[in-house]
């Protein structure tokens, strides 16, 4: 486990170990503060994934007016 000396001074070497699928925790006065992981991307979105799972009805923002009302000054 590298202190944070070390892993400022070998930044590069221990990417390369992460780029290989290596976790790497990093330790300051032997207590573990950090941990390098392999960036694994930003989850896939997909239009349309919850189709058919939820439901608005036509008349969702038919009271409006009547919340707005409530926030107003006056």
């Amino acid at each position: 486990m590298p202190n944070i000396h070390e892993a400022k001074t070998h930044l590069s070497k221990l990417v390369s170990r992460v780029e290989m699928g290596e976790e790497i925790t990093i330790s300051r006065a032997g207590k573990p503060v950090a941990k390098l992981v392999p960036y694994l991307g930003a989850p896939v979105r997909a239009p349309g994934i919850l189709s058919g799972r939820i439901r608005i009805d036509d008349d969702f923002d038919a009271h409006d007016e009547e919340i707005a009302d409530h926030f107003r000054a006056g």
